[in-house]
């Protein structure tokens, strides 16, 4: 059983870990500013 729960959490993590990846991976400092919109 606890072999099933250890595999269950490392799945888990490898998960959050391949999405975090692809989030901030290109961009060294996080998420862009917005740009302010164009004044008409």
């Amino acid at each position: 059983m606890a072999l099933l729960l250890l595999e269950a959490l490392l799945a888990l993590a490898l998960l959050v870990f391949i999405v975090w990846w692809t989030m901030f991976s290109g961009r060294p400092k996080g998420e862009p500013p917005p740009k302010d919109p164009p004044e008409t």
